[in-house]
C-alpha cells in the first residue's frame, strides 16, 4: 500500500483497529496509576522532591497508556471516524446513499 508521496504506508488499514484496541486496553490498565501520579505531582502542599519523584514515575509509564493517544477508528476501514456513527465519512456516505442507515436522509437544495 503506498501513500501520496510514493512511500510505503507505515500502518496498513487492517492493523490500525488492532493497534487502537491495544492502546485502549493499555490506557485502561494504567488509568489509576496515571491519575494518582498526576495528582501527586500537581499537589503544591507536598515537598518538591516528592512531586518530582511522581513526575518521574508518570513519565516512565508507557506512552500509549494515555487516553489522549486513543483515536476512534472506523470499524470498516480503520480511518478516523464521524463520531455519531463510528464510521468514516466515506463509508457513511456510501451507506447513506444506499439507504442502509435508518434515520439518515440525503438532502438537496
Amino acid at each position: 500500500m503506498s501513500t501520496k508521496n510514493g512511500g510505503e504506508n507505515r500502518f496498513p488499514l487492517e492493523t490500525r483497529n488492532i493497534r487502537d484496541h491495544k492502546c485502549r486496553l493499555l490506557a485502561e490498565k494504567y488509568e489509576m496509576k496515571r491519575i494518582f501520579h498526576k495528582a501527586m505531582s500537581k499537589d503544591n502542599s507536598l515537598p518538591s522532591e516528592l512531586r518530582d519523584e511522581h513526575r518521574i514515575k508518570l513519565s516512565k509509564l508507557p506512552r500509549n497508556s494515555s487516553f489522549t493517544r486513543i483515536v476512534n477508528r472506523c470499524v470498516f476501514t480503520g480511518r478516523a471516524v464521524y463520531n455519531m456513527f463510528r464510521m468514516s465519512r466515506i463509508v457513511f456516505r456510501d451507506l447513506a446513499d444506499k439507504g442502509a442507515l435508518t434515520g439518515v436522509k440525503k438532502s438537496s437544495w
